[in-house]
């Protein structure tokens, strides 16, 4: 084999044919084998001990054929060898590649990450087109619906804790949706694309639906009906019983099961006791194509002041504001891990996705129309001096603070004034001030004012940490 050097000289030679060839819009079919020579040349390049530093790569598809018809919204792109390549759509796909790729078949994970949509963007309702999800997914062979239930706990908790308003959360099954699907009248080959036409019906009128399924998808108008009429039932545990006793829906396998679980879903949401805000609803799709059991969706009832919005979010809203829709989604997707398993295995998987810049996009309009002061600090108190020469002095208490476990802040100026010092904690929310003082230092004291109220108490010294603890904690 050619050394180290002649083989890096041979890529280098067969990199700038490569471009040559692309610059010159050579065919497809030439630039392809050219591209073939130059991955085998990289393949030959070996590292110590005969370990490859380059090995040849082969065409991945690793998001495609995953999220139906929302697959229009993956940015597509190619790198400089032609190979296609696309931008992370979501941190599910990825996740389950990692699980095949690692035979891992146990773990329970959560994941902050960024996700790319070819989307149209809505600033105002945090929607954009690069942006910040949170997962937390749990894979494994667990019994039925345990793993399911404390997912939707976790988003129950998260809306409750962040107090963005009244909040609500759809779910629905799969397996249910395509036993309704089949007893309705749909074809099999067309449950996909109009599994993806149901999930409009949060942003489009049943009747404007129904024509998309007819006109475009081809149903009859009696099966968009049948349709109709289960789309529109909602409730909980006692519409699955309600349904398992349907005539039809309870002879489909898939739809049995569907709601069987779904049914033991919600007894164990009721010990956990989150079925306040928990729906049954048979309209709730997601148009993603891995998802093979319980899916679900929250969505926050309050509206975006239609002052904040722009324009395009104003066009069909109401005088009130615009809806902010879904801030969570997710569900079980049970095949995903073995699409890239090359002996296919499967492992079971449920997980659920925040968005994070939506809910942070809500809290901001949340505190633009409240009077209340936002904190964008965590700060307990800031240290401050009264009098110039006092560095020392407040750098000493500072350090007193910090060794108590104290969250304590000081300005980085030898003499700042004393109103620059309360101003700084005024615009960052920082609730208490400790001064320092000639007065203060001879009395072994310490002047704590109340940022809010403008209270000022003297406290001793030696009992300055457990005063803090008690107003701040």
């Amino acid at each position: 084999m050619a050394d180290k050097a002649q083989l890096q000289e041979a890529i280098k030679t067969q990199g700038e044919v490569v471009r040559k060839l692309k610059s010159e819009k050579a065919s497809k079919e030439q630039i392809d084998e050219e591209v073939a020579k130059l991955l085998q040349l990289k393949a030959q390049l070996g590292g110590d001990e005969g370990k490859h530093v380059f090995v040849l790569k082969t065409a991945k598809e690793t998001l495609t054929g995953k999220y139906g018809e929302d697959s229009k919204l993956i940015y597509d792109l190619k790198d400089q060898g032609g190979e296609l390549l696309s931008l992370r759509y979501d941190l599910t796909v990825p996740f389950a590649r990692y699980l095949a790729l690692n035979k891992i078949t146990n773990i329970k994970r959560y994941h902050i990450a960024k996700v790319y949509r070819r989307d149209n963007p809505a600033m105002t309702r945090g929607r954009y087109r690069e942006f910040y999800q949170c997962d937390f997914d749990i894979a494994g062979q667990y019994d039925a619906m345990i793993p399911d239930a404390e997912c939707l706990k976790i988003v129950y908790e998260i809306l409750n804790e962040l107090d963005l308003g009244d909040f609500r959360i759809k779910v629905n099954d799969r397996r249910i949706l395509d036993g309704m699907f089949a007893v309705c009248g749909v074809p099999d080959e067309k449950f996909r694309t109009i599994c993806s036409t149901v999930d409009k019906l949060d942003k489009m009128a049943w009747e404007d639906v129904k024509k998309e399924m007819v006109n475009e998808k081809g149903l009859s108008e009696d099966v968009a009906d049948r349709i109709g009429e289960y789309v529109s039932m909602q409730g909980g545990q006692d519409l699955a019983e309600r349904l398992l006793q349907d005539p039809k829906l309870s002879q489909n396998k898939q739809a049995f099961a569907g709601l069987t679980d779904m049914k033991l879903l919600f007894s164990y949401l009721e010990l956990f006791q989150v079925t306040d805000k928990v729906v049954f609803d048979l309209s709730l799709a997601r148009g993603l194509d891995y998802y093979t059991g319980v899916i679900y969706e929250a969505i926050l009832s309050q509206t975006i002041p239609a002052s904040v919005s722009t324009p395009a979010e104003q066009n069909g809203a109401d005088e009130a504001g615009v809806s902010v829709g879904s801030v969570a989604g997710g569900g079980r997707y049970d095949g995903l891990v073995g699409m890239f398993d090359p002996k296919g295995r499967k492992v079971p998987c449920v997980g659920v996705s925040i968005g994070i810049e939506r809910i942070f996009s809500i809290m901001e309009q949340k505190a633009e129309t409240s009077s209340e002061k936002v904190r964008t600090t965590e700060t307990q108190v800031l240290v401050a001096s009264a009098q110039k020469n006092l560095l020392e002095e407040r750098l000493k208490l500072t350090s007193e603070l910090w060794n108590a476990g104290i969250k304590a802040e000081v300005l980085y100026k030898k003499n700042p004034k004393l109103l620059s010092q309360l101003q700084h904690c005024e615009e960052t929310g920082i609730p208490l001030v400790a001064i320092l003082g000639e007065q203060e230092l001879k009395d072994g004291v310490v002047k704590l004012r109340n940022v809010a109220s403008r209270e000022e108490v003297d406290v001793p010294r030696a009992d300055l940490v457990d005063e803090i603890k008690k107003r701040t904690l």
